[in-house]
């Protein structure tokens, strides 16, 4: 079969060539198609029967800028005896994607979303990639949820696995989050928590022999037209 892609010098033709040049199934076929268009746009209060309601718990997202797509979320808090409570919720998929669901095929195809520096080739449609299975702030979303005490050693002395529903109360960033810390972190509790939190986390880590590659991310920049303008 031949394709015209576009022309040599078009922005985004060469994005289109590493996808057919690598096989990357990037049009989803049309029966997970209507089964994402028929996929619910919000949760309802039947659906959240039997779940653990951390609707009033103060969870956050945090991602990078350019994140479309919000997987999980975490809150840290402080508890009694000391020790920290970690809560971490994760987009509960498997309630939308059935097992040999025609999207559930295709994911399985796929195996991974594919992102590019203008794009990203998803793994499911976008209805649910960025639609309900996106933990957005301020909406009822469905998880499953990991409950966590963690001693000042970094142990855990208790887990609690459950179906949940959240609210997300913040879209975070991790440049605005280390704004934060780096400015006066007492005024925002909860991520002084998290740092104090993952400080211990990251000394058990080193503790075990574990290898801190910090590495520098680029991020490349577009203009409003589609052009390159640096490398950030």
């Amino acid at each position: 079969m031949v394709e015209i892609l576009g022309r040599p010098d078009d922005f985004g033709v060469d994005v289109e060539i590493m996808i057919r040049r690598h096989h990357i199934p990037h049009q989803f076929p049309p029966e997970a198609l209507e089964e994402a268009r028929t996929a619910a746009t919000e949760v309802s209060e039947p659906e959240c029967q039997g779940r653990r309601d951390f609707r009033a718990s103060d969870v956050i997202t945090i991602d990078g800028e350019t994140a479309r797509d919000f997987d999980d979320a975490v809150q840290v808090e402080a508890l009694p005896n000391g020790n920290y409570r970690l809560s971490v919720h994760i987009a509960d998929v498997s309630h939308y994607v059935k097992p040999g669901s025609a999207i559930d095929t295709e994911a399985r195809l796929r195996g991974t979303s594919v992102y590019f520096p203008d794009r990203a080739v998803p793994m499911l449609p976008v209805e649910l990639s960025t639609g309900i299975c996106s933990l957005k702030p301020g909406v009822d979303r469905l998880v499953l949820s990991a409950i966590l005490e963690i001693d000042r050693q970094g142990d855990i002395v208790a887990q609690e696995f459950t179906r949940g529903v959240i609210r997300s109360a913040a879209r975070m960033t991790y440049t605005a989050v280390h704004e934060i810390l780096e400015g006066d972190p007492a005024a925002y509790g909860r991520f002084a928590l998290m740092r104090e939190l993952a400080t211990i986390l990251n000394k058990k880590r080193f503790r075990r022999g574990s290898i801190d590659f910090d590495l520098p991310e680029p991020l490349i920049e577009f203009d409003e037209f589609g052009e390159m303008t640096g490398v950030t």
